[in-house]
């Protein structure tokens, strides 16, 4: 009768159960979608069809605003933008027949009172814009046209010259104070040429309002030292397009200290801020991820505006993506982000329960028929699952990972005279997404589980095809034991394995791949024993039982 089943088993279902689990996880592993990390296939996606920064910069210089198009073709260069070049020669035409504007970076017909005194003949580059403002002259020219505003945000900012209790500078009013004094009076006039963003003006406004009535500078001096540290990089115009895109002081802080930390990647962020109209998020984004961010930020500007977007929205890290992506499915995770996922995982779980279910099919057809409850459906269910929350684990680098302190994280900075030095950057507690090794050897540590489950389930089917008595196989089972326990050993032997290979630097040190391997054992063993083992036992047992004949 057991021969009889033979038939079935040859039925094209197993197969049939296989391709069809074998495609489904396909699909799993290749559709670009994870919990808390980008696939560079999205950003390639989000960024098809985008501007890149060249054609950001040309639209710049068609604003006359040269100094922000200087550092966004910088930035152009960084990433290998294809228009670097065109957009450059156009640039540089524009440089030679207005070189009066590039050292402001543009134009402002109110800078007219700053001009006073400038050398006509000097050379056309771009100037930080407190530099103009090092002469008395100058100054004094320029506090001439603010007082006659009647914006009281303006003259609230002026009156905090006169404070004269401060820390980090020299009083305005006080011999040594013409780092504050010019710092004053750039804001002003920032807020007077609208530069400041309502948000970012009322918060400047309350500070100054409480200086000017505790005649204590307090948290103003903060922003105060924000605004000298980038008046010392930026030109005018760069200057003035970067604050429109900030919200509130902190921006302005995070900005200021990455300038300082980070100087190589200014043109970068700068970019990254005028794209999405948001160095609020450009600056956490930095802030956060460190390097490796800064590195990410890098890559989502080769592929386009629409990448930077995605990047700075979603505010996760890029995978490293070590094997072929599925492109055409990047289109759908964008459009449906959370759907993506569940079938992402819906699928993987479908296809490793059909790829058991098939096993099954061809191995164990017969012996699933006549043991009834050893081999119960359920069993190839339970095991996809713990297979797929394995997988989700392991395919979410970041998930597990709690956010760690970055080079970049803002750390007390005391300048003396308004002097920005920065401080030295640790190095970087960011980490990546898994090593490959590390992947690659807890996959090894599943194969083996998944061979000494399929050994144990083949040796079951044996000792049930012997024609012995039933107490026989009854002992036959009992001296599998060491067999049935075999997933523990093999367990053990793979985190000793692991642990040895780490300390002798062949795969990263990461002990989530040394006790996977235990893991998988008791896994292992925990299915054989209490889905087969038990049941099959159970069955020998009460067969045993009726076969002995009824005593009076």
């Amino acid at each position: 009768m057991k021969k009889s089943a033979a038939p079935v088993v040859a039925s094209p279902l197993w197969i049939g159960g296989l391709l069809l689990g074998a495609a489904l996880l396909a699909v799993a592993w290749l559709l670009p979608v994870n919990v808390k990390s980008l696939n560079p296939a999205l950003l390639r996606e989000a960024g098809r069809g985008t501007p890149g920064a060249a054609t950001f910069a040309r639209e710049l210089l068609a604003l006359d605003k040269p100094g922000p198009a200087a550092l966004i073709l910088d930035a152009a260069k960084t990433v290998n933008d294809p228009n670097y070049g065109a957009v450059n020669v156009i640039f540089e035409d524009y440089q030679r027949k207005h070189r009066d504007m590039i050292p402001w970076g543009g134009w402002d017909v109110a800078l007219e009172p700053l001009l006073a005194g400038r050398n006509a003949a000097s050379p056309a580059e771009s100037t930080p814009v407190l530099r103009f403002l090092v002469t008395t002259q100058a100054r004094e020219n320029l506090r001439d046209y603010l007082r006659v505003s009647r914006l009281p945000g303006v003259q609230t900012v002026l009156k905090t010259g006169e404070v004269t209790q401060t820390q980090r500078f020299i009083a305005a009013n006080r011999p040594g104070g013409q780092p504050l004094d010019a710092v004053i009076l750039l804001t002003a006039y920032l807020w007077q040429r609208e530069n400041l963003p309502g948000s970012l003006q009322r918060d400047i406004r309350s500070l100054a309002e409480t200086a000017v009535a505790t005649n204590q500078m307090g948290a103003l001096e903060e922003f105060y030292l924000d605004i000298l540290t980038l008046g010392k990089r930026l030109n005018w115009v760069q200057l003035s397009e970067l604050l429109r895109t900030a919200s509130n002081p902190g921006t302005v802080a995070q900005f200021a200290h990455l300038t300082r930390v980070a100087p190589e990647h200014l043109p970068i962020i700068y970019t990254a801020a005028l794209m999405t109209k948001s160095a609020d998020s450009v600056a956490r984004y930095l802030i956060t991820f460190g390097k490796p961010g800064a590195d990410n930020l890098r890559l989502a500007l080769a592929n386009g505006e629409g990448a930077v977007r995605q990047l700075v929205t979603r505010q996760a890290p890029v995978t490293n993506a070590a094997g072929p992506e599925f492109e055409f499915g990047a289109g759908f995770v964008l459009r449906n982000p959370e759907f993506a996922l569940a079938l992402k995982y819906a699928a993987f779980l479908a296809g490793i329960f059909l790829l058991l279910r098939s096993i099954d099919l061809r191995l164990f057809f017969p012996e699933e028929t006549n043991l009834r409850g050893a081999f119960p459906k359920m069993g190839s269910g339970i095991l996809a699952a713990i297979l797929t929350f394995i997988f989700f684990v392991f395919s979410e680098p970041f998930l597990l990972k709690a956010a760690a302190a970055t080079e970049y994280q803002i750390r007390l900075i005391i300048p003396i005279l308004g002097q920005t030095a920065a401080t030295p950057a640790p190095a970087s507690t960011q980490t990546s997404a898994m090593d490959l090794s590390t992947i690659l050897s807890i996959v090894v540590f599943a194969a083996f589980q998944v061979a000494v489950y399929v050994i144990c389930l083949l040796k079951i089917s044996e000792i049930d095809r012997q024609s012995l008595p039933i107490l026989t196989k009854l002992k036959l089972m009992e001296n599998e034991e060491n067999l049935f326990d075999s997933g523990l050993y093999v367990g053990i032997a793979g985190t000793a394995t692991a642990l040895v290979l780490q300390v002798l630097g062949l795969i990263e040190a990461n002990l989530l791949a040394a006790y996977s391997a235990n893991l998988f054992g008791i896994i292992c063993v925990a299915l054989v024993k209490i889905r087969h083992v038990r049941p099959y036992k159970r069955k020998l047992i009460m067969e045993s039982q009726a076969a002995i004949p009824a005593t009076a």
